[in-house]
Parts: structure tokens; C-alpha cells; sequence
């Protein structure tokens, strides 16, 4: 499955190649015409990314990006995505030895451009994936007689294909496919291109019609393409003559009948996609078609089983079966496949265990054998590759432990379990916080047992475990959780307080668990949340009235818990579509929106509920005011009040006591307030009394920082990083802002990525931040003080990946998973620390800027951040989104990969420009490689990551890739390295265990 984040990094960095200079062969009868001709295209189209470095004063335009010269005459123009949306001149095809013309991915959108009709040598036409409407002229044919490929696959060109598409005696490509074409193929007439070896008619709205039988006549074909296109009927024997064929695509049509034995059978066919259709009966017993690679004849309606033979297409990679009628079980030969990549056999009814050694030979990626009557255990080495991604099996009988080969499948990004009878401990590398890319886990109704850590993996969105016998505290849930249902297990202990890091969950079920504790005042942070289910729990204290925050929930139920006290007025803003708060304490009068009949089995079983009338609820007994009700108010407004003074009175006489303690000793422990974000071991006069020259690691902008030991639990110790802000009374306005940022942003953020602050120390003279401490200090220590340090070595390639990932993950959170979005606006070096195992964080929040919406361009009073690091546009503009983290981030990116710094005083510019300028001159060479990663094994990731780090800082910001799209590039590339690497495979393995 493609991803388009995938296909924009291909796109974009095969743009970046046609910048490359081109050489040529040159004529010394190099006709000065042409160089006009080309100039004036130039001037026509405009610029673009490859004619905006056609160079006018330069006499040899045969060196000109994507201009082909024979003997100094151009044969061939080449210009894809180049957002071209003028038409094409007449002028073009004065070239007159123009025979290969590319125009394919830009922006055309008039009628055919029947000016081509002139350009009388052209072999190669591509105009496809434009905008070209209207019709086909009938003379066609006017194209040149010499026309071997034809591409005008993928515009809006209507109406019926001209007879005449048949009268080039030459054709070897005919590509129509994905347009508008109408009517009835003209069969007879494309059946005469004798030379034909690629047809491509698919995915146009024809008139129904039987598979053309002429279409066998094409005994050339290897490549034929008619999905799409409404045939109907039979596979006609007629095409059996087509021996040349690669690839047979038939899918998405109203075929019917079997699939003809010869296609089972045939020599070359490597690619068959059949589904989508009505196709019956068995699949032949006698598959000698050893050439194939994909095979999807999914969603027709075939029977009988899985033919044996399929254990000997040793070249399969996809196996597609699913939705038609198959049983019996699965051969045992498919496991031995040593290509299987992709096997999809659901929506049958097959049964039996699964092949013994699926996996084990084979790089298997996806397994989906769903809603079937599977039985038995995972294969053993179902991930010994550790390739796979998907494993989707519910709804069968599978039985037994998860193999062990799971523990390192760190590849695995969706894990469907669910109604089966799985057993035993659920395996706990599969929670891995640091390593882990699942983001969909359904393993309800099994009776899988364990724990969770204390974490989840933030890219958890969809978590389902209901009915197994999971025990422990709720962990800390994942900030991208959409979906967390745990009803019917054992877990026990209290609902966290944090909540923010679910902030955008919609589903939330614990009902039928152990758990104590009350309801947290914080659970208003849920505001995304439509379904709450926490009955049959030992829940007990009163109903938040944070409730009331909670506007687009639907679905609550607290019954059967121990909740007491009122129910709050609060929830007459809210719209329920269910609600359930039978079986608890409940006491006073039910709000009055909730006094309807809509709601009259939600209050059961709670004896001291009331309502106003019983014209609402008959159950429930009407409220009665009790004579001494208001005496009971007013003695506990004046205990109110009496207490409230006495908390005053006390309050002064403490707060003038510190005032007089203050101007005696600021360093007093009094003097100072401590604001914790999680539990400390230490106070503030242990941090104070480390704030000594001696224990000074650093100065920064705003202040300096300080490494200071200090108590961690029973008579351990522990080092903190103090950030001490210069002394208050001379604290302008932007610092004090810089200052409350950091506090505001970092106080609320739990990622394992992004530095953890500790606490926060004040008082009227001074701020303290006090950091986790980070052993390793910050990147920029590593790439570029070792020589002065001397007693640092060298970071090697995966070291350095790895950390490039890490930082991207923390971005990736503050960017899409932090509500509201967070921008740093100081991505650099020195800001990405490390700790003893060399994992990242993101530090230094004093620029960061909130962003209240997705999308908002916030402006900023004055420029902050680092030059080598800023954005363009953050320099000039003044204007801030995510992009300029982007851009910064690219920047490390390429400190990474060249070892140089961002900026250099001798340098005439930044070190993104110089990487622009030496990947302009002379491609991707080995010298803009650090020499300390100049390894070949890690060559390919290296320039791979070099390039990201130049898409990260190109000058638009629109066409810069998100966080989210460089972490998933990043990860792919570390893939790919550990492929290439078995060694460092092995001992990232082990640190995966570990962790």
C-alpha cells in the first residue's frame, strides 16, 4: 500500500535530479534557431524548476536540463512537473528532429493539442496525468507515421476513440486508460497494431461489451490493462494466443464463467488481477504459471480450495484470495514461498492451521486471514523476519500462545485479534514506548493476561482489550488515542489525574474492571470524547461537574459504582443520546434536563434521587423542601465564611513573616516558591544550595544553567539541570516571556522525547527551571566540540539516525499530537540533548508559540531563534506555523550527514545553502559526507536522509513535508539500515528487549 507522503518524496526528489546539469555531445553545426526556439519556450512557460536554469547566455543549450542534442540538433525535450499550464506552442515542433517529447504531470487543460500533428519525427509522445478535455479528432492519425509510444493515460479526454487510433503501423505503447472515453472500444480497429506490446484502456466509461475476441491478435502484448471498463461475459479462449504477457489486468469488470486454464497455466504472465468480477468455480489443480509475482483474483465467487501448486510459484509476492468461497485448508507449501510478502485469503471459509513455516522464509509484511474457520497457533516464526506490519486474524478459532518471534516485530503497526481464544501473557514488547510503530491493537474477547507498562506508545489510536484478564493500574495513555475500550478485565487502581495525554480519545470504556478511586476534576479535558463507559467499577466520591465541558458527549454510563452526592447542574448543557447512573448513591434533585422520559431508566436503584414533578420520571419520588433547609444553608455559609477569614487572617501573618524573611536572606527556602510538575524527592533549598560557580555548565540567552545533585528517594541522589533566569529586577519583558513559555509549555508535556521539566522555583528576585539532567549533553557538543573536548568520539551512522528519529518524534508530538499544536522556533544542535543511551529530546522552549488552531499564522513581535536555523520566512515575515520547525529540523538533518555547522562567520551563507549549491555542482558525492559516517553499507541512507534535509529547508513553506512525513521517512530509512547492517540489527534487537 502506497503512501502519499511516499509518493511526494519521490515526486520532489526526482525533481531535485533533473536540476542536475546534463552534458551532451555537441555539433559545431549546432543550429542557432533551435537555441531560439527553446529560449522562446522559456519565455512562453515561465519559469519552472527546470527552465528557470536554462541559461541564456550559454551558447550550448544541448547541456540545458531536460534537452537531448544528437550532433547538436535536439531530439528530445523532457519536462515533467513542470506546473506548465499554457498550451503547447506551435513553435515546439519547429524542432525538426524532435522524436521523444515528455510533457506528462503538469497542468494542461485545453482541448488535444492537435499541434503535435506537425512535429512529423516524433517516436515518443507523453502528454498524460494533465487536464486535456474535449474529444479526439477523428484524423488522429495525423500523428507521425513514426509513433511508437502514445501515453495520454490520466486526463479528462471525452467521447469515443477514434477509428483511426489504428493506422499507426509502428505502435508499440497505447496508453488511454483513466479518462472519459465513451462508447464502444473500436476492437477491430486497435486489433490491427500488429506491433503492440502495451495497451492500457482501463478505467473509462465504455459501453458494456464482451472482452474484444480480436484483441488475441495482438500477439505482442505483453502488458494489457482493461480493468475498469464495464466487459462483460467470458475470458475468451481467443486471448490464450497472447504467450507474451506479463501482465493481465481484468479487474473491477462484470466478467463471469471460470478462469480459463490457460491463464493458470501460462509461461510468462507475472502480475494477474481478476477480482472485482463474478468469476465461479474452482481455481484449476494445475497451476504451472511459475512466473508469477502478484496474484489477486479476490471478490469474485470462487470455490473448491487452494490448489496445492501454489507451492511452487516460488516468485509469488502477493497471494489475493479473499472474499469468495474457498475452504478446506490452507497447503502447507504456501509457507515455504521465499518471496511472500502480502498474503490476504479473508471472507472464506477455510479452516485447518495456518502454514507451519509461514514467515519463516519469506519477508512477510501483511497476513490477513479473517472471518474464516481457522484454528490452532500462530506459526512460530510468523515475524522471524521482522518484516511485518499487519497481522489481521479475528474471527476465527486460533488458539494458544502468541509466538515469540512477535517480541521483535517492531515493524508491526496493526495487531487484530480479536474473537479467538488466544492465551497466556500478552508479550510486553509489544507496548515498547521508544521503538513501537503499532497504532491499532483490537484484541478483545481472547484471555490473553499482563500488564500494561506504565506508558503506552504515542502513536496508539486504537486500543481494544475488552474481555481478557488484564490486571494493574490504567497506564498513562498515548497523546494520538482515538479509541481505548479495556471493559472486563482486572485492572485496578485509581483513573489518572493527567488526562491530557488523551486529550483527543472519542471512546473510552473501563466498565467491569476493579477499579477505586474517584472521578478526577481533570476528566473535562476530554472534550473530544462522545463515549464514556465506566459502570460496574468501585468508583466512588461525587460527579465532577467538569462534565459540563464535555459538549460533544453522547454516550455516558457510571452504574453500578459507589458515587455519591448530587448530580451536577452542569449537565443541562449537554445532549445525551444514553445515559446510565443506576446503582450508586446519588442524592438531590436529578437536573432538569435530564427529567424526561428519554432518561427513565438511568436513575435505578438510587433511593435519594428526586425530581421536580412526576410528570417527567413516574419512578422517582418528587422533591420535598425541608423546613430547616435554609437554616442548614445559612449555618454553613457562615462556617464558610468563618473558615475562609481565619485561612486570610493566618495567610497575612505568614506572608508578612516571609516578606521580613526575604529582605534578610533571599536565599532563604521560605522566600521561594516551588511549583512541581511530578513528584520530587528534593525541596527548593536543596536546589538553591547547588547554585555555586563551580557547579555551572553553560550560559545561555536568558540565563545561566547549572548541574546540581540533589535527594532522590531514600538516601539517593540524583543530578538535575537548573536554568537560573538573570536577576528579576532586570528581567525585561521578552525574557519574562520567554520564561512563562517554557514554564506553560513544558509543565503540561509528557512525551519521552521532549525534556522533562521537573519543577519550577521562584521568587521575587529570581526563576528557577529545574530539568531532568541529560548525561550526554546536546548534539552540538558531539558533531562539533570534539575536537575542542578531545575526549569525544566520533558519532557512527545508526547513532546518528537514531537520534535524528528520536528528535523527529518529539517534534512529530508538539506539531500533531499536542492539542493545541506547539512550534518551537528554535530547532537546533544545542537544543537536542542526549541522555546516557544517546536518545533525544527536544529542550529549550523559551520561543516556543502555541498555536490555537491547526493552521493559524501567528506573528511575532520580534525575530528569536538562531541564524543558520530560521526559516526564511521567519526572518522577514515575522510569520509562524510548523513549517519553521521543518526547516530547522532539516538544517540538524544536514549537520548530521556533513558534520559542518549551521553557520559559519567565514561561510558567505548557511549551511542549508551550501548543501543546495554542492548538490547543484556535483550530485551526491561522497564529499559532502562527515568523514567520520563515510561507511558504504550506510551510503544509500546517508544521501537519503542528505536529500530530506534539503526538501525540509526548501524556501516555500508549502512545499516543505510535515514532521509527521519526515518521522515516517526517517523510519523507513532506518529500516533499510538494519537490513544492511545484521550486526547492528542484533544489538538493536537486544536494546529493544532491554527496554
Amino acid at each position: 500500500m502506497a503512501n502519499s507522503y511516499c509518493a511526494s518524496f519521490f515526486l520532489f526528489f526526482t525533481t531535485l535530479v533533473f536540476l542536475l546539469p546534463r552534458s551532451c555531445p555537441q555539433s559545431t553545426n549546432q543550429s542557432g534557431d533551435e537555441h531560439q526556439i527553446l529560449l522562446g519556450l522559456k519565455r512562453y512557460w515561465g519559469s519552472s524548476p527546470v527552465l528557470g536554469r536554462w541559461n541564456p547566455t550559454s551558447s550550448d543549450h544541448c547541456s540545458w536540463g531536460g534537452v537531448t542534442c544528437k550532433n547538436g540538433m535536439v531530439t528530445a525535450i523532457f519536462l515533467p512537473n513542470q506546473t506548465f499550464s499554457k498550451p503547447i506552442p506551435p513553435s515546439l515542433c519547429h524542432l525538426k528532429n524532435l522524436t521523444y517529447l515528455d510533457l506528462s504531470y503538469n497542468n494542461f487543460s485545453t482541448s488535444f493539442p492537435t499541434v503535435v500533428y506537425n512535429c512529423s519525427n516524433l517516436k515518443y509522445l507523453d502528454l498524460s496525468n494533465n487536464a486535456f478535455a474535449g474529444q479526439l479528432t477523428a484524423d488522429i492519425n495525423s500523428l507521425s507515421a513514426k509513433l511508437e509510444h502514445l501515453n495520454l493515460s490520466a486526463n479528462h479526454i471525452t467521447g469515443k476513440i477514434p477509428a483511426s487510433i489504428g493506422q499507426f503501423p509502428m505502435l508499440k505503447s497505447l496508453r488511454l486508460d483513466t479518462n472519459q472515453f465513451e462508447g464502444s472500444y473500436p476492437a477491430q480497429n486497435i486489433s490491427n497494431l500488429a506491433s503492440l506490446e502495451v495497451l492500457t484502456l482501463a478505467e473509462n466509461p465504455f459501453l458494456p461489451a464482451p472482452v474484444p475476441v480480436e484483441f488475441g491478435k495482438l500477439t505482442r502484448l505483453t502488458y494489457l490493462w482493461v480493468s475498469g471498463m464495464n466487459m462483460t461475459g467470458e475470458i475468451p479462449d481467443s486471448l490464450s494466443s497472447l504467450t507474451e504477457l506479463s501482465l493481465l489486468a481484468m479487474n473491477n469488470n462484470m466478467l463471469q464463467g471460470t478462469i480459463p486454464t490457460w491463464v493458470w497455466q501460462h509461461k510468462k504472465l507475472q502480475n494477474l488481477y481478476l477480482f472485482s468480477n463474478s468469476f465461479t468455480g474452482e481455481i484449476s489443480s494445475n497451476v504451472t504459471a511459475v512466473n508469477l509475482v502478484d496474484l489477486d483474483v479476490s471478490s469474485n465467487m470462487l470455490t473448491g480450495k487452494i490448489p496445492d501448486d501454489f507451492g511452487k510459484l516460488i516468485d509469488l509476492n502477493l497471494l489475493f484470495l479473499y472474499t469468495n468461497q474457498l475452504h478446506g485448508s490452507i497447503p502447507p507449501s504456501i509457507g515455504f514461498l521465499p518471496n511472500l510478502r502480502d498474503i490476504r485469503l479473508f471472507e472464506n471459509m477455510l479452516s485447518g492451521p495456518l502454514p507451519p513455516e509461514l514467515g519463516k522464509h519469506s519477508p512477510l509484511g501483511n497476513l490477513e486471514v479473517c472471518n474464516n474457520n481457522l484454528s490452532g497457533e500462530l506459526p512460530a516464526d510468523l515475524c522471524s523476519n521482522r518484516k511485518l506490519f499487519d497481522i489481521v486474524v479475528f474471527n476465527n478459532s486460533f488458539s494458544g500462545k502468541l509466538p515469540e518471534s512477535l517480541d521483535g516485530c517492531y515493524m508491526l503497526n496493526n495487531l487484530m485479534l480479536y474473537n479467538n481464544h488466544f492465551t497466556g501473557e500478552f508479550p510486553k514488547s509489544i507496548w515498547s514506548v521508544v521503538t513501537n510503530q503499532l497504532t491499532t491493537v483490537m484484541i478483545q474477547n481472547n484471555n490473553f493476561s499482563g500488564t500494561f507498562p506504565t506508558q503506552l506508545p504515542w502513536n496508539f489510536t486504537r486500543l481494544e482489550i475488552s474481555n481478557n484478564r488484564f490486571s494493574g493500574p490504567i497506564p498513562t495513555l498515548a497523546g494520538k488515542m482515538k479509541v481505548f475500550r479495556a471493559a472486563n478485565n482486572l485492572i485496578s487502581g485509581e483513573i489518572p489525574w493527567d488526562l491530557t495525554g488523551i486529550s483527543q480519545v472519542i471512546e473510552l470504556d473501563l466498565s467491569g474492571n476493579q477499579i477505586t478511586g474517584s472521578i478526577p476534576m481533570t476528566i473535562g479535558v476530554l472534550n473530544h470524547l462522545n463515549e464514556l463507559n465506566l459502570s460496574g467499577n468501585q468508583i466512588s466520591g461525587t460527579i465532577p461537574a467538569a462534565f459540563g465541558f464535555m459538549s460533544v458527549l453522547t454516550i455516558l454510563d457510571l452504574s453500578s459504582n459507589v458515587l455519591s452526592g448530587e448530580i451536577p447542574k452542569d449537565f443541562n448543557k449537554l445532549r445525551l443520546d444514553f445515559l446510565n447512573f443506576s446503582m450508586n448513591n446519588l442524592t438531590g434533585e436529578i437536573p432538569t434536563s435530564l427529567q424526561n422520559e428519554a432518561y427513565g431508566q438511568s436513575f435505578l436503584f438510587n433511593p435519594a434521587l428526586c425530581v421536580s414533578s412526576n410528570n417527567s420520571i413516574p419512578n422517582l419520588p418528587i422533591c420535598r423542601a425541608r423546613a430547616n433547609s435554609s437554616n442548614d444553608i445559612s449555618r454553613r455559609l457562615i462556617a464558610l465564611f468563618f473558615a475562609l477569614g481565619s485561612i486570610m487572617l493566618v495567610g497575612s501573618a505568614v506572608g508578612g513573616f516571609l516578606l521580613l524573611k526575604g529582605q534578610k536572606n533571599s536565599q532563604d527556602p521560605l522566600s521561594w516558591k516551588l511549583t512541581q510538575f511530578h513528584a520530587l524527592h528534593f525541596t527548593e533549598y536543596d536546589v538553591l544550595s547547588g547554585l555555586c560557580e563551580q557547579n555551572c555548565i553553560g550560559s545561555g540567552r536568558s540565563g545561566k544553567v547549572y548541574r546540581v545533585c540533589v535527594v532522590d528517594g531514600e538516601g539517593g541522589s540524583r543530578m538535575v539541570a537548573v536554568k537560573k533566569i538573570w536577576n528579576m529586577q532586570n528581567l525585561d519583558k521578552k525574557l519574562e516571556k520567554d520564561f512563562l513559555a517554557e514554564v506553560q509549555i513544558l509543565g503540561e508535556i509528557r512525551h519521552t522525547n521532549i525534556v522533562k521539566l521537573l519543577c519550577c522555583i521562584s521568587s521575587s528576585e529570581a526563576k528557577l527551571l529545574v530539568y531532568e539532567y541529560m548525561e550526554n549533553g546536546s548534539l552540538d557538543r558531539w558533531l562539533h566540540q570534539r575536537d575542542r573536548i578531545g575526549a569525544l568520539t566520533p558519532l557512527d551512522w545508526p547513532t546518528r539516525l537514531q537520534i535524528a528519529i528520536y528528535s523527529a518524534r518529539g517534534l512529530c508530538y508538539m506539531h500533531h499530537g499536542s492539542s493545541p499544536t506547539i512550534v518551537h522556533c528554535d530547532v537546533k544542535s544545542s537544543n537536542i540533548l542526549l541522555d546516557p543511551d544517546f536518545r533525544a529530546k527536544i529542550a529549550d522552549f523559551g520561543l516556543a508559540r502555541i498555536l490555537l488552531k491547526a493552521g493559524d499564522l501567528g506573528s511575532v513581535s520580534a525575530v528569536g531563534g538562531t541564524f543558520g536555523y530560521m526559516a526564511p520566512e521567519y526572518g522577514y515575515q515575522r510569520k509562524v506555523n510548523e513549517k519553521v520547525d521543518v526547516y530547522s529540523f532539516g538544517v540538524v538533518l544536514l549537520e548530521l550527514t556533513t558534520g559542518r555547522v549551521a553557520n559559519d562567520a567565514g561561510l558567505e551563507y548557511c549551511l542549508a545553502e551550501w548543501a543546495w549549491r554542492q548538490y547543484q555542482e556535483y550530485g551526491l558525492s561522497i564529499d559532502l559526507l562527515d568523514e567520520g559516517i563515510q561507511d558504504p553499507a550506510y551510503m544509500e541512507d546517508t544521501f537519503a536522509v542528505f536529500t530530506l534535509g534539503m526538501i525540509c529547508t526548501g524556501g516555500q513553506p508549502s512545499m516543505r513535508p510535515s514532521m509527521k512525513d519526515v518521522l515516517h521517512a526517517l523510519l523507513r530509512f532506518e529500516h533499510k539500515s538494519l537490513e544492511r547492517s545484521p550486526q547492528h540489527a542484533v544489538s538493536e534487537e537486544t536494546a529493544l528487549l532491554e527496554s
